[in-house]
């Protein structure tokens, strides 16, 4: 299968996720609003998600992947990996139980180190009754993250990209039904806590739906007693110093939500509806790539094939920039028009929607960065170097907490957003320098160069919607189909002249697409 058609499918499914992410937090938006509610719900929201990342995303399939995929491939077979797979589910599945115990204990201690300024008690008992609810979420998403990477080994890329849908499909319903109930006389508050316990049903539907197609590739799922085999701390030793990296990133999602608690009421909620349309490109580009290059990288780099893992590592990078940066263009230009579009209603005013605006236009700053980390790191894990990560990951985190410090009290949530934004380039920046000085990747001059003239059809596109921006400003507010039309507009013409100029001015390599559409991965 080829590299585009992996991304293909990641995406696609992805993008599916995404728009309906966004339906999700539209109608959330509409429903709640942006207020101490929806700042507690989402702070809530955002924990057992840390804890996820941490324990289950990045890190544990980074080590995991390579490690099931050369058993599965290897002499032993379907029989090694699956021997494999019930050591690791052994010492796995307890130790995600106890953390969520713990945790769950610990709750108001958590909500408490989150916020340093006084905070009303109701606000705060909620903030740790919607946080208790959600957390056990990460026992049910963690398992899932497990079958997703013996189901990526296989190349079956399709059922781990498209469960996150099933959450927003289980969240869309409850917060219509929620709405129907405050029309009924209920609080949002009450609706609040509804939507809360959906997101821990949705898990126990996540799990399901992923053991089914576990099965389905033949894979059983068998429990044993723990036991710590050499294979298993194996695992451990190259995911523990991945999972700290991925600490300091979660650590940074801690800390910004501390930041965050120290401004008005709002300001969580404001970063969150903002972060949901940045993260838009970012999971359907940054993480598609960053999924479907790490089996065909850690092959080239197993079989000292520098010459195809710097191949790999290029399109990756190009395909990211063609489709990342018109995106962060675009988001940046359109900020408060698509924000008051898919936003603003019922009780999500115009002020909030031109709050949220200002912060999505500064966030998008650092839309490529994000991206280029994503596909940047795999080059390290498929050397078995978890530990470069780390070091990146924590120097980007002090750069954001000293700049937080000295942008908070001057710029609020504007500060926040852009202390982020500088982080994450001091991360690229730290990661491309230690693969050129190991000698693992050099951009090549061909691709700098198509990377400058993409930057020059980007920067066509945004004059053209600078220019359909003004004309169209009336239909932001608007009814559903005069809003329907404004962001067609917007997109269609975005996307006629930056292709356009990109393929006149030689930003896409043509003959690469084409090889890299019909050329299956070794």
């Amino acid at each position: 299968m080829s590299l585009l058609k992996n991304v293909g499918t990641i995406g696609g499914l992805t993008l599916v996720s995404r728009v309906a992410g966004m339906a999700r937090e539209m109608i959330f938006s509409r429903v709640l609003g942006a207020n101490a509610i929806t700042d507690a719900w989402f702070q809530a929201f955002i924990i057992p998600n840390v804890f996820r990342r941490l324990f289950a995303e990045g890190a544990f399939s980074a080590a995991f992947v390579p490690m099931f995929s050369k058993r599965l491939h290897g002499e032993g077979g379907l029989e090694e990996a699956r021997s494999f797979s019930a050591d690791v589910l052994s010492v796995f599945l307890p130790v995600l139980i106890a953390v969520c115990a713990v945790l769950e204990l610990a709750m108001p201690g958590v909500i408490w180190l989150l916020s340093d300024k006084t905070t009303d008690p109701g606000e705060f008992a909620m903030a740790v009754d919607f946080a208790r609810i959600m957390f056990p979420y990460i026992v049910l998403v963690s398992l899932v993250t497990l079958f997703t990477g013996m189901l990526n080994s296989v190349s079956r890329f399709a059922p781990g990209a498209s469960f996150p849908i099933i959450l927003n499909l289980v969240l869309i319903a409850t917060l219509l039904l929620g709405e129907r109930w405050i029309a009924s006389g209920a609080s949002v508050e009450q609706v609040a806590y509804a939507v809360a316990w959906a997101v821990t049903g949705a898990g126990v539907m996540q799990l399901a739906w992923l053991y089914y197609w576990v099965r389905v590739e033949g894979f059983e799922v068998k429990m044993r007693l723990p036991r710590l085999t050499p294979e298993v701390k194996r695992l451990g030793i190259i995911a523990l110093p991945a999972a700290i990296g991925g600490g300091a990133y979660q650590i940074n999602t801690l800390v910004q939500l501390y930041f965050l608690n120290q401004l008005e009421s709002g300001s969580v909620s404001y970063m969150n509806y903002a972060d949901r349309l940045n993260q838009l490109p970012l999971g359907i580009i940054g993480i598609a790539l960053s999924t479907a290059i790490l089996p065909t990288l850690s092959k080239f780099v197993g079989g000292d094939d520098k010459q195809g893992a710097d191949r790999v590592q290029s399109d990756a990078i190009e395909l990211s920039m063609l489709l990342t940066i018109p995106a962060a263009v675009a988001l940046a230009i359109c900020a408060t028009p698509f924000v008051t579009m898919i936003f603003q209603g019922g009780r999500f005013d115009l002020a909030d929607a031109a709050m949220t605006g200002e912060v999505l236009g500064m966030l998008v700053l650092g839309l490529p960065a994000y991206v280029l980390v994503k596909v940047m790191v795999p080059n390290f894990y498929a050397r078995a170097d978890t530990k470069t990560p780390v070091y990146a990951a924590f120097i980007s985190l002090g750069i954001f907490i000293a700049f937080n410090i000295v942008f908070l009290q001057r710029f609020g949530v504007m500060g926040v957003a852009m202390a982020s934004v500088i982080g994450a380039w001091i991360n690229v920046g730290f990661l491309y320098i230690v693969m050129l000085r190991r000698g693992h990747y050099r951009i090549p001059g061909a691709l700098l160069l198509r990377l400058a003239r993409q930057v020059i059809a980007a920067a066509a596109m945004g004059a053209a919607l600078w220019y359909a921006r003004d004309l169209l400003t009336d239909y932001f507010a608007a009814g559903l189909f005069a809003r329907l039309f404004a962001l067609l507009v917007l997109v269609t013409a975005a996307a006629i002249v930056y292709f356009g100029v990109a393929f006149a001015v030689g930003a896409i390599d043509r003959q690469r697409i084409a090889t890299l559409t019909t050329k299956k991965a070794p």
